[in-house]
């Protein structure tokens, strides 16, 4: 047994613990979202708080749309028949808007972060 090792015994332990503390928060499932006639489906999504979040959101449409919020910290454009992936997170407990920002009066989502909430 090497020195450290006889004066650290719970070292190995302790870096676990210390690293399973300190780990992220987990990923909660995608968040499938479809833009088409330009609104969002669903538009109200509801996850777990204090969980990244990754959204799947597809654009059935013919034209380009941006998905954007300043809530979450977000803006991507995703092209006509296009699909994008967008990560955002963790979220405290809270109301979070979204919209597409070339039709911001018609395509407007709410994400919903709770306690309670398993994800979606």
């Amino acid at each position: 047994m090497g020195s450290a090792a006889r004066l650290f015994p719970a070292m190995p332990a302790l870096l676990i613990v210390t690293l399973w503390l300190a780990a992220p928060a987990r990923a909660a499932a995608p968040v499938r979202i479809v833009l088409k006639n330009h609104g969002f489906t669903p538009d109200t999504v509801h996850v777990p708080a204090n969980k990244r979040l990754l959204f799947d959101i597809t654009n059935q449409d013919a034209t380009p749309a941006e998905f954007e919020s300043s809530d979450l910290r977000v803006e991507k454009i995703v092209v006509p028949g296009g699909r994008i992936l967008v990560r955002a997170g963790p979220l405290r407990p809270g109301t979070y808007r979204f919209f597409d920002d070339y039709h911001p009066d018609q395509a407007r989502g709410t994400v919903i972060a709770s306690q309670s909430q398993t994800g979606q």
